[in-house]
């Protein structure tokens, strides 16, 4: 029982794990509730991908406890839309993390994260290596989003489309 609340403390949103895979910075201003996602092109876009794939499924965007959107939810298995594999280890670590939540339920799934634009898929199974990657990125997060001020901005390949771009840069 120790674990399951050490889990209920250090419960998130499923993008910040996203996030602290991508940039800590941006991880620390969302949880600020300073966003610029909403002027995103690429936000849009996968917005758009995401809404246009997968018609025939029925059980789309499912809200867990308020805190995960489970892009597409089937008898066996939770999936993900992506726009792009660019940020396959962010992606894969979000994934794991609806896995992890899930199993703390008492539910057991596998994750697959759809590449649609790339016409592939990743099939993901929740090994106990990966629950302590979750454990550890819970953590972080937690020890970044209780910061007084943000980490320093570190360029990277992804910044120049980030919505963050002109905060961090401009």
């Amino acid at each position: 029982m120790e674990n399951y609340q050490e889990f209920n403390d250090l419960k998130f949103q499923s993008i910040k794990i996203n996030y602290l895979y991508v940039c800590k910075r941006k991880l620390w201003l969302f949880s600020k509730n300073i966003t610029f996602e909403n002027r995103s092109d690429k936000v849009l876009l996968g917005k758009v991908l995401h809404e246009h794939s997968y018609p025939k499924e029925n059980k789309k965007e499912v809200l867990i406890d308020n805190l995960i959107m489970i892009d597409i939810l089937s008898d066996g298995s939770i999936r993900e839309v992506k726009y792009s594999s660019k940020m396959k280890e962010a992606d894969i670590m979000q994934v794991m993390y609806y896995l992890y939540y899930l199993k703390q339920r008492g539910i057991q799934k596998q994750g697959i994260i759809n590449y649609p634009k790339e016409k592939r898929k990743e099939v993901l199974r929740l090994t106990p290596e990966y629950e302590e990657k979750v454990k550890h990125a819970l953590k972080e997060i937690e020890e970044i989003t209780t910061r007084s001020i943000p980490p320093p901005a570190t360029k990277q390949k992804i910044c120049k489309s980030c919505a963050y771009f002109e905060f961090c840069w401009g």
